[in-house]
């Protein structure tokens, strides 16, 4: 999953990286209003970090642009402000849910995940479930009828992308779009073999190949 963290605050931004990078999210910083603004139209994320205090154009400004220019994409709203009537405001902006400064790291991950669950349409359970399959997110391993079976970093990324998209047809171009940040170089054929190494531990047809077209997350296979 591609994040974008909005966060002026330089130390905060760092830690907040590297947090997530830990949990396995491909993440894009700015640090400026006006970069939001921009950035969160040219680029396919899943969802979007942002603090309100921002230089340039305030937080719930590039919000209400966003919204106004039809942009979905889930929105978690950092702020040191605590009264409700600037979370009220927020969230008649757009915010999808808010978070206020300080807060556990738990608690952050925990928000994003169950963003992620709703805007898929899934219910905020402890474990993605999907085919039979449970994701633990925070040992990075998925569970098939009690049993254990460990991932790489990469796996675990690739296959929680798949299991948030259940039944949908995605190319490898999207795929690498969604798993990479935009420092990384995104290769295509990387993708094809973590598909395979996930095909080896899960199953051959868990993963739908449809030629030219790219990949369908059907189901456990044998």
């Amino acid at each position: 999953m591609r994040l974008l963290l909005v966060e002026d605050h330089v130390p905060l931004a760092d830690e907040l990286m590297a947090a997530l990078g830990r949990l396995g999210y491909a993440v894009d910083w700015v640090a400026d209003g006006r970069d939001a603004l921009y950035q969160g139209t040219v680029e396919p994320y899943d969802l979007v970090i942002l603090d309100l205090g921002l230089p340039g154009v305030p937080g719930l400004e590039v919000l209400r642009q966003w919204r106004a220019d039809s942009l979905s994409v889930p929105v978690l709203v950092l702020t040191a402000r605590g009264t409700w009537s600037e979370r009220i405001e927020g969230l008649k902006a757009g915010a999808d849910d808010y978070l206020g400064k300080p807060f556990h790291p738990e608690e952050l991950q925990l928000r994003i995940q169950a963003l992620l669950r709703r805007a898929h349409g899934m219910p905020n359970q402890p474990q993605l479930q999907a085919a039979g399959l449970l994701l633990d997110e925070a040992r990075q391993c998925v569970i098939r009828e009690g049993v254990h079976i460990t991932l790489t970093c990469a796996e675990f990324r690739l296959l929680r992308y798949f299991m948030l998209h259940s039944g949908q047809l995605l190319s490898k171009n999207h795929l690498a779009e969604h798993l990479y940040d935009g420092e990384n170089e995104r290769d295509s054929n990387v993708i094809e073999v973590h598909v395979n190494r996930l095909r080896g531990k899960l199953g051959k047809t868990v993963i739908e190949t449809r030629r030219g077209q790219g990949y369908r997350f059907a189901g456990v296979g044998t």
